[in-house]
């Protein structure tokens, strides 16, 4: 009878245990970031190069490289800033950026460079590419007004935004919508950021990482920044639910 009772009693420890476990394995994933620490350096990098402010971008390329970004990708989001906020705007930060690298290398700290873009073929047709990328971002064909009033500007997004730009892989469509929402949050450019916070659901960021982004945007950019992407997000979270 004792030895039963002893048998019992272990079989509920064990089962307290495994319970436990269980619970707080969950915890540790439910603890785990929306967004990992690439993308998260992303957000200040993007905004502070839309912003024009060298020092915080600087802080900002600096934690991107100390939390595992290559020199690439980096670059690639200071590149990509040109096409959102200009040409100004993209080689103040590029040229920030080289002299950080240059400070590191004589403190005698070696960054990774990364891989580069895999070149496109002698033979790809750049305007279907950019179309195709274009609808997969936007979720569906670009149509609109604005493209029957100037459609030269059709040719721009289509043949080099998300032509020559977007297929250049050393960034994931994902990576570049939160670097283009960033950027677009801190410019400030209302509709066009609700338009992208949109894209960024369609190419696979779920609403949790988009609350992420508005959390790291407030955390490493500003209020006034954070405030308005919250807005837009719950504007498109809205019409998405109205939608189906």
């Amino acid at each position: 009878m004792l030895l039963k009772s002893l048998i019992a009693f272990l079989g509920l420890c064990c089962t307290a245990t495994i319970g436990l476990s269980s619970m707080a394995h969950a915890q540790s994933s439910s603890s785990e970031p929306a967004l990992n620490a690439k993308q998260q350096s992303i957000i200040p990098i993007a905004a502070f190069t839309a912003k024009g402010d060298v020092e915080k971008l600087k802080t900002a390329l600096a934690e991107g490289l100390q939390d595992g970004m290559t020199v690439n990708e980096i670059r690639e989001v200071l590149v990509q800033m040109y096409a959102y906020t200009g040409f100004p705007r993209s080689l103040t930060g590029l040229n920030t950026f080289i002299a950080l690298l240059d400070e590191r290398k004589a403190q005698g700290i070696h960054d990774e460079v990364g891989k580069d873009a895999t070149p496109l073929s002698d033979t790809a047709n750049i305007r279907e590419i950019g179309t195709a990328n274009q609808t997969a971002v936007i979720g569906r064909p670009a149509s609109g007004r604005v493209y029957e009033f100037a459609p030269v500007i059709d040719t721009f997004l289509k043949e080099h935004l998300f032509g020559d730009i977007f297929s250049r892989d050393v960034l994931t469509f994902q990576e570049r919508e939160l670097a283009t929402v960033s950027a677009l949050a801190s410019l400030p450019a209302e509709a066009q950021l609700r338009s992208h916070l949109n894209c960024c659901l369609v190419v696979g960021l779920s609403e949790d990482q988009m609350k992420a982004f508005v959390s790291v945007l407030e955390t490493k950019v500003g209020k006034a920044e954070a405030n308005l992407a919250k807005k837009g997000l719950d504007t498109v979270l809205q019409s998405r639910m109205q939608a189906k």
